[in-house]
């Protein structure tokens, strides 16, 4: 459920702004792993994989980037797990 919403986040994400062509789109969501990964003719990309640990936790990573207004590209690296998300934000 958790890899629904955040894929629908970043989707709302790309789409908020203009539309944009789909380049590139892969994924694989198993009951125990998930993984998946999309690039959008806008400059958006993400990937993303996660397992399932004990008693219902996920511990996921990932990354996306997208350019920004003032035409920076930006770049975060995270994982998410038990204790919260973690992202980073990387400099382009």
């Amino acid at each position: 459920m958790k890899f629904v919403i955040v894929l629908a986040c970043l989707l709302a994400l790309a789409y908020a702004n203009e539309e944009a062509d789909v380049l590139k789109s892969d994924s694989e969501v198993n009951v125990e792993d998930f993984k998946y990964a999309y690039e959008l003719s806008n400059h958006i990309k993400a990937v993303q994989s996660g397992v399932l640990k004990e008693h219902d936790n996920w511990v996921v990573s990932g990354e996306y980037e997208y350019v920004a207004p003032n035409g920076q590209l930006v770049k975060v690296v995270y994982t998410a797990d038990e204790t919260g998300y973690h992202p980073k934000v990387v400099e382009a």
